[in-house]
């Protein structure tokens, strides 16, 4: 008897935990999740100095637009690329390149 009264409440426990046949609709491309890169995020592939500028600007907005980092930081980073940026554009290319890597470098990107 008393097996019979713990195998009920077995089964009931289990009953409890069933979940639902209905799964949840997917999300819409429209509905980005936070913290998610989205699926349509490309990197600049341009070369040299110009194609590291242009790359790292693009995660640093996407970092931003996921929350990955703040605005403060991305203000910052931004102004730094945009010094690297000035230095590719009047001929410094080995400048350029090594403004961006300080730049990672500071403040904890992968500088590859």
């Amino acid at each position: 008897m008393r097996a019979t009264i713990i195998l009920t409440a077995c089964a009931l426990a289990l009953a409890a935990c069933q979940t639902p046949s209905a799964t949840p609709p997917a999300p819409s491309p429209e509905q980005a999740a936070t913290g998610v890169t989205p699926n349509t995020f490309r990197l600049p592939t341009g070369t040299g100095c110009n194609g590291e500028v242009e790359r790292f600007q693009a995660v640093m907005d996407n970092d931003l637009a996921t929350g990955h980092t703040t605005k403060g930081v991305h203000t910052r980073v931004s102004a730094e690329i945009d010094a690297a940026r000035k230095s590719c554009a009047a001929g410094n290319e080995g400048g350029a390149i090594g403004q961006i890597r300080a730049t990672k470098t500071k403040f904890g990107y992968p500088s590859l």
